[in-house]
Order: C-alpha cells, then sequence, then structure tokens
C-alpha cells in the first residue's frame, strides 16, 4: 500500500504531531505505514488535542513571544505538589527497604520548607543545591525548594570536588543539601566557594565531621513537628524551578534555567502520550473486535534508576509519578537483579531508565523466573532503543510494552514519545513531535528545509528552556527567536515520526550521560606531554558508546595510559574519562579549517566497533 504524497502541513489544523513541516525521508516505505494502527494514532491524536479535549491547546504569549500552551496547564509546580496531598496514605516512594507515604513525605516537606524560609532566609528567586544519591532526601527538597519559589540545583552525583565548586561557584544557592560521598568532595573546596559569598549546609545520612555552621538532616527535618501548612510564595509561571548542568562545549557545563511552565507542560506531555497508547490501542481492539480482559488493577508503580538530578527520571517519572498518585521505585545503584527483586516485591507497572538497563533485566538470569507480570512498560529514554531491542521487549513474557522517548534537558524532558504496537510499527523512530512544541529542519546556515530533507532539528514552545544561568552569549546561540536547535540531524516521515539520523553535536552519549567531548580534550591538554589530543566515541554493547581519544605526545614524551589516568582524576568524574587511547607518532588529521577529523580517526582506530 503506498503513501500518499508529504504535504507542508496536517490535513486538519496543523494540530497532530506540531510540525511545521510532516517531511518524508529516506527508507520512506519503512518511515511512512498505512496501517490500521497509525491510522488509529492520528485519529486519537486529533480527538484528544481538539477544542476542549483534554489536550486542547491554544496560542498564548510567552516571554514575549507567541507559543503553543495546553488550555488546562495549572501556573505552578507548587499547585500539583499541594493537589498531590489528596493522596494521603498511598505509598509514594521507595528506596530499597524504605517505604514513605504521600503524607509522610508531605510532613517532612513542610518541616524542611520551614526550616529553609526561617532559618536561611530562602525565598521567591534564591537557589538551593542538591547533591546525593537517588535518596528520598533528594524528592523531599525537590519539594519543599520549589513550592517556595526557589529553584533546586541538581548538582551531578558524578561531580568531582573542582567540578562541584565550579557548580556552586557559577549557580550561588544559599545552601547545599548534600550526602556523605559529596560532603567528602567539596568540603575541601567550601573555603574557596565561600570567598564569593556565603553557603550553608546540610548534612543528609553522613556521620563525618562537618563545617561549623553545618547541621545535620535529622537536626532540622522534623516530620512530626512539621507546620500545618507550607510557607506562603509568589510563584509565576516561566520562574525557575530548576537548574540542571548540560556539558558545554566550551569545556564547562551550562546550567539549564528550567522554568515552573516548561515542567507542567512536560508532565502534560506524559499524560498525553500515555493517553494517546492507552486509547488509540483501545480503538484498534474494537475495530478489530477484540474484548480487552479486564486487567488486574495494579497500581501504578515506576522504577527509575537513573540520577535524578537528570530530567528523565525528575521531570519524566518524578513528575507525573507525583501528579497521578502513583509509587517511585528507587535504587541505591544499579543492578539488574536487585531491579528485578524490586520490580517482583513492588509490583512495578512502568521501567524507566537508559536502553542498556532494559537489555540487561531481559537478558538476566532471573528474569524468566522471576514474577514481572505487573510489568506493562519497558523502556526509557537518554539514548535510542535499538531495533532488535524493541523487538526483544514486544516478544517478552506477559504483557510487557516498548516505549521510548527523544528529548533534552533543554526541552524539560520527552519532546517525543511512543510505545506499545505504535512503536513496534515504527521501530526505528522516536516517535511523533508532542502537541505544544512546533519544529522545523534546518541546514547549517539555518535555512529552513523543505520536506523530504534531512536536516538539525530546531522547536519552539513553552517547555523550551528559559536559558543558560549567566551564559547570555550561549543562550542565543542556542535559542533563535524562540527556536532551540537541538543539534540533533533527523528526518520526519509523512507520518509524523521522528528519525535521529546523528548528532551535530560533539559528544559522547554513555549509558545515558552526555559527554562532550571538548571539556575531556581540555583536561587531557592540561598534562604538558600531550601535543595533540581528538576525543571521540566508539561503540560500545553495554553503554551504547565509550569515550576515545587519539593522543599525540611531545617529543621525548613516555606519556602512558597510566600517568593519564593519574592526571585526569581530579579533573573529571570517573565516568567522562577515555576507557580507549591511542598514542599516535604522526598528526592528527585535520580539515581545510583545520578541526581534526574525528570520523576518519575512528574509522581507522577503531573499524570493528
Amino acid at each position: 500500500m503506498s503513501c500518499p504524497e508529504a504535504t507542508t502541513q496536517r490535513p486538519t489544523d496543523g494540530r497532530i504531531a506540531g510540525n511545521t513541516a510532516m517531511t518524508d525521508g529516506p527508507g520512506r516505505p519503512e518511515g511512512c505505514i498505512n496501517s490500521p494502527v497509525i491510522d488509529a494514532f492520528k485519529s486519537t491524536w486529533e480527538e484528544l488535542t481538539a477544542p476542549g479535549a483534554p489536550f486542547a491547546w491554544s496560542m498564548q504569549e510567552v516571554r514575549g513571544m507567541q507559543m503553543r500552551v495546553f488550555d488546562t496547564a495549572p501556573p505552578h509546580m507548587r499547585v500539583l505538589w499541594e493537589m498531590s496531598a489528596g493522596y494521603g496514605d498511598k505509598p509514594y516512594v521507595v528506596f530499597e527497604d524504605e517505604t514513605y507515604t504521600y503524607n509522610e513525605m508531605h510532613a517532612r516537606v513542610r518541616s524542611l520548607a520551614h526550616y529553609l524560609r526561617d532559618e536561611l532566609g530562602v525565598a521567591e528567586g534564591d537557589r538551593v543545591a542538591v547533591a546525593m544519591r537517588n535518596y528520598p532526601e533528594w524528592i523531599t527538597s525537590y519539594w519543599a525548594i520549589t513550592s517556595l519559589g526557589a529553584a533546586i540545583v541538581g548538582m551531578n552525583a558524578w561531580w568531582t570536588g573542582p567540578e562541584m565548586r565550579f557548580g556552586l561557584e557559577d549557580s550561588r544557592p544559599k545552601a547545599l543539601i548534600a550526602d556523605d560521598e559529596r560532603l567528602e568532595r567539596v568540603i575541601p573546596e567550601l573555603d574557596a566557594i565561600r570567598e564569593k559569598g556565603s553557603l550553608r549546609v546540610v548534612s543528609v545520612r553522613s556521620d563525618r565531621e562537618l563545617p561549623g555552621d553545618a547541621v545535620l538532616w535529622a537536626d532540622i527535618v522534623k516530620p512530626d513537628e512539621a507546620a500545618a501548612e507550607l510557607p506562603e510564595a509568589r510563584i509565576e509561571p516561566d520562574d525557575d524551578v530548576c537548574i540542571f548542568y548540560t556539558s558545554g562545549t566550551t569545556g564547562f557545563p551550562k546550567g539549564a534555567q528550567l522554568t515552573h511552565r516548561g515542567s507542567v507542560h512536560n508532565i502534560l506531555h506524559v499524560a498525553f502520550a500515555n493517553s494517546l497508547a492507552t486509547a488509540a490501542a483501545a480503538k484498534i481492539d474494537a475495530a478489530n473486535g477484540v474484548v480487552t480482559e479486564q486487567a488486574v488493577d495494579t497500581p501504578p508503580a515506576v522504577m527509575v534508576p537513573t540520577p535524578l538530578f537528570h530530567v528523565t527520571a525528575c521531570n519524566c517519572v518524578l513528575h507525573p509519578v507525583t501528579a497521578s498518585g502513583a509509587k517511585i521505585v528507587l535504587m541505591r545503584k544499579w543492578n539488574p537483579q536487585r531491579a528485578l527483586q524490586l520490580i517482583e516485591r513492588e509490583h512495578v507497572t512502568g521501567f524507566t531508565g537508559v536502553p542498556t538497563m532494559a537489555r540487561e533485566i531481559l537478558t538476566h538470569p532471573d528474569w524468566e523466573t522471576t514474577d514481572t507480570s505487573t510489568l506493562a512498560t519497558l523502556g526509557g529514554g537518554g539514548a535510542a532503543l535499538q531495533p532488535d531491542l524493541v523487538e526483544k521487549i514486544d516478544q517478552a513474557k506477559g504483557a510487557v510494552k516498548p516505549s521510548t522517548g527523544y528529548g533534552l534537558t533543554e526541552t524539560h524532558g520527552i519532546t517525543t514519545a511512543v510505545g506499545s504496537v505504535f512503536f513496534s510499527a515504527k521501530p526505528t523512530s522516536a516517535g511523533p513531535i508532542l502537541p505544544t512544541f512546533e519544529s522545523k529542519l534546518i541546514d547549517d546556515e539555518g535555512n529552513e528545509l523543505p520536506p523530504g530533507s534531512i536536516g538539525r532539528l530546531c522547536v519552539k514552545g513553552p517547555a523550551v528552556i528559559k536559558g543558560y544561568l549567566n551564559r547570555p552569549d550561549a543562550t542565543a546561540e542556542a535559542i533563535k527567536d524562540g527556536w532551540f536547535d537541538t543539534g540533533d540531524i533527523v528526518h520526519i516521515d509523512e507520518d509524523g515520526f521522528v528519525h535521529i539520523v546523528d548528532r551535530a553535536k560533539d559528544m559522547v552519549l554513555r549509558g545515558g550521560e552526555n559527554i562532550f567531548c571538548s571539556e575531556v580534550e581540555a583536561a587531557i591538554y592540561q598534562h604538558p606531554d600531550v601535543a595533540e589530543a581528538a576525543v571521540f566515541g566508539v561503540p560500545d554493547e553495554r553503554l551504547g558508546e565509550e569515550v576515545a581519544v587519539a593522543i599525540v605526545r611531545v617529543d621525548g614524551s613516555n606519556l602512558d595510559e597510566t600517568e593519564l589516568a593519574t592526571h585526569l582524576e581530579p579533573l573529571l568524574a570517573r565516568f567522562k574519562h577515555p576507557k580507549k587511547v591511542w598514542f599516535l607518532e604522526e598528526a592528527l588529521p585535520r580539515n581545510a579549517n583545520g578541526k581534526f577529523v574525528k570520523r576518519e580517526l575512528r574509522e581507522r582506530l577503531a573499524p570493528s566497533e
């Protein structure tokens, strides 16, 4: 069955997938599918976004620009948190063998919020940094800080002491809430940090000796004595709710300014994607005369093994879980065997991690003997699910279905989403652009491309970040007239599904972590024996990619891998260290502009990987 000709907009009002250009691309027979599955998907999309429907949107002014805004969007995240109090004694947070109900977490949030406001003077527009594992205290801190109208600085828990110092000096928080491992790294940096402003420290799950003005979590968070109400706060939709640091192309991380409005819209996009999949699947069953058996009424429970300082875990799991009264299941660290134990014990219905985690669960020896009957979705983001993994999940025991989404910190989470049979119909795609995003493809000169092209994806909408903290130049470069340049090379098929072709950004995507090559190169070049260095990614079966580097040493140098690792230890988090190192005798290949030709290096040095 042939596909209809490509058009520049949708046949109704352009609401489906939010694209300004629905482009076809390479592999059109695979990318464009006329089938009852896709037809049901499209018609359900139209119904859910029609005027007056649950996910209707209209053009509104946002930060001086016209954007698509959901008509039902609440004004800020505090409203969402206050509404969740109605879930009462339902389980909310599970961390290993600890469980906290909504009531218990609300008491903790109120207690911490009053300490921050009454004792530290944290007010609207201030910042509080959080650096720890996925402990329940991370979630308590998040809701307490954001409910005050302050912004949480979600620090990368893998940062070294100097990296933590950079983040704290850049964001200037009033306080740092940190666990034992992070305190060990940052305490030697505190004197230097405090030369640029005061910083109070709150210690979580640690008994180490602390600076004189530091306080213990247990001494300030007293749920049994918590006030009945949160402190009052005045919050605007486009106030900062969070600062998440994303690796920078200049060698320093950039603090992305996430807003209340953007976070709310990401929640609604997640809800839309779930509603779309459920309603479209029911429509397919009805058309085929299939009577769907009544599902066992298992309360929703989502496991998230990825760090809460990323939008995948925070915005795409914590937020919608809280809004829906579900349960979030956390792990101290990733272990597929432990994950299976928790899936069985907590009756987990959804798993959201990076693709390698889904693969390790499916291939673990305990998969067949573990009760995973409640598991309905297995997927996540941070990297593409390979087509073979989509098929493996689809064919796994039980009713589990694959799901994925594509997004960035700069879009507050998901920009596309797809799951279930719709993902299986297009396993090479990341799903369609979500409703309140507009999209376009551009070439290297910034010119908009016509349908049928491959180009850099740009998106516009309320879920695009406000900008980068203290980085007006970087903000202006990335966001032009409201359009954010993702740097990702894509084509959009005639059904509106995005197919990611390549990344324009010079980075390595390792297990869901973005590692910018320039940052690693900057650290390597600090060694006096390095004459030239080019960092690039090479394929890795488990993590997707690993960091690799080709180095030309100065004449007479005996620099080796051991010495390089020792040099990088205090400069970069361990996950950024090159796992493959080549020392070359000849100069690195360059193009006419003098830039290293990394693709040539990759093909020559790692041809079989």
